[in-house]
């Protein structure tokens, strides 16, 4: 299973690539306002690729539960120096976390490979020109209305099916828009847009989304389902996140969204040996100790 990137092709078949999570925001539900600085934005990525991050995904607005949505002016405030400095003083994959046109734009010219869009492009039709313009990495996430509305009481016929069906229509759709397949990677959405049983239903049965031919890419670190499930506060939600990868790379994901990127990427790599126990001698040999 290939990611074509721009100018990076990832491969991310036997070994799920970690996608580590810079929010540079003030209202993120997790690290808002840590990294609002840009320098320290920049040493974080660079803690993040030392300790396994494959990608790097910023952000510059909330899509928590009932955020607001954030101006033009100020999302290109908050990363396009970031992104400059990662591409100037790193070789990351880079990732911007959007849904404008006008800063996916921005980011692509500052050096960024991939564009993920919470709203699978539908929320600003000119990102599928951006993203086709540049041959940038898309991610297609599913999200049942919008992150202000999303958590008022969401309801489905069959979680899995609607979600699958959604996303394979999405893929079709930018697609004929001119977007190249091997672009994509799709991304179920946990707790866009779910309850927690909505979303434990999703990482069960995660094999389902294999029909879609594309990257399966998983977002659940330190989020609210998981603390509806241990009675964790989010900052001690390690635990659970943890538990949820390894469960989600054995049932086929490909990419996991993390906060926690050295210990995400150590489970991440125990759970894809156990699920490809083939594999392991490669591995153990590529490891120095």
């Amino acid at each position: 299973m290939h990611w074509q990137c721009r100018n990076r092709k990832l491969t991310c078949d036997d070994q799920p690539l970690i996608m580590g999570i810079l929010n540079v925001t003030p209202d993120s539900f997790s690290d808002g306002g840590q990294y609002a600085d840009s320098a320290a934005a920049v040493a974080a990525a660079q803690q993040m690729l030392e300790d396994g991050a494959d990608i790097i995904d910023v952000g510059g607005e909330s899509t928590r539960p009932g955020a607001n949505e954030v101006d033009e002016a100020e999302e290109l405030r908050r990363v396009v120096p970031v992104i400059e400095a990662l591409a100037q003083e790193t070789s990351a994959v880079i990732s911007v976390d959007t849904m404008k046109a006008k800063v996916a734009r921005a980011a692509m010219k500052h050096g960024a490979h991939i564009i993920n869009d919470v709203s699978a492009l539908t929320h600003d039709a000119a990102l599928v020109d951006v993203a086709g313009e540049f041959g940038a990495g898309v991610v297609l996430m599913h999200m049942s209305g919008s992150p202000r509305t999303m958590q008022d009481n969401p309801a489905y016929g069959d979680v899995v099916t609607d979600v699958r069906t959604y996303l394979e229509e999405r893929v079709t759709a930018v697609m004929g828009a001119g977007l190249s397949r091997d672009t994509l990677a799709v991304d179920p959405g946990i707790g866009f847009g779910k309850t927690a049983e909505h979303n434990v239903q999703l990482i069960a049965q995660l094999e389902a989304f294999a029909a879609l031919e594309r990257p399966v890419l998983v977002g659940l670190s330190r989020k609210r389902f998981l603390g509806m499930l241990t009675g964790a506060p989010v900052e001690q939600r390690t635990a659970g996140s943890l538990a949820g990868l390894a469960c989600s790379v054995m049932n086929g994901a490909h990419i996991m969204r993390v906060h926690d990127v050295r210990e995400s990427a150590q489970a991440a790599r125990v759970a894809a040996a156990i699920r490809s126990p083939e594999q392991t001698r490669t591995w153990v040999e590529s490891v120095t100790c």
